[in-house]
């Protein structure tokens, strides 16, 4: 009887030891998680926080890059974001629906990209927190052939870099 104590106490002992390491902490989260850094918070300053706060996208017309009065609205409100999180840099990225070539559509996303970063400098932005890059028709938003489709990957993103 006493073996068989003796033996389940080291199987015991054996599988313990086999237990891996304590969960590391979450990324920028100094101590783990806790209350503050529950499932679905938004971190302040984040990209998460820009898309809820202001809106990260801007949304174009057909082969056009000017900057429309809804558009205008998002960017307002990506400035005063921006003014409020001084320390955070943005990238734009200019995107376009697949109709085109890919040359042009490089070109055309630069131009939406440009023009976005043009009203936030406007609006007081300095300039060296935005970056701007194109992807033209190589990334697209939503895959899918519709007018929908289409419009949805005519866009502008403001990402936090």
């Amino acid at each position: 009887m006493k073996g068989k104590i003796i033996a389940l106490a080291a199987s015991a002992l054996a599988l313990a030891a086999c237990a891996g390491p304590p969960p590391a902490a979450a990324p920028g989260a100094p101590y783990g998680p806790g209350p503050a850094r529950a499932a679905g918070a938004i971190v302040p300053g984040s990209e998460a926080d820009l898309r809820a706060t202001a809106g990260d996208r801007v949304y174009f017309a057909f082969d056009r890059s000017d900057v429309s009065p809804a558009a205008q609205q998002i960017l307002a409100r990506q400035a005063a974001w921006l003014k409020h999180y001084r320390h955070v840099a943005v990238r734009i990225e200019g995107h376009c629906d697949k109709r085109g070539t890919r040359a042009y559509n490089l070109a055309l996303g630069a131009r939406r990209a440009h023009a976005a970063k043009s009203v936030l400098v406007a609006a007081g932005i300095p300039p060296s927190r935005i970056a701007t890059i194109s992807y033209g028709k190589d990334r697209p938003i939503v895959l899918g052939n519709t007018e929908r489709d289409f419009a949805l990957n005519r866009v502008a993103i403001t990402r936090v870099r």
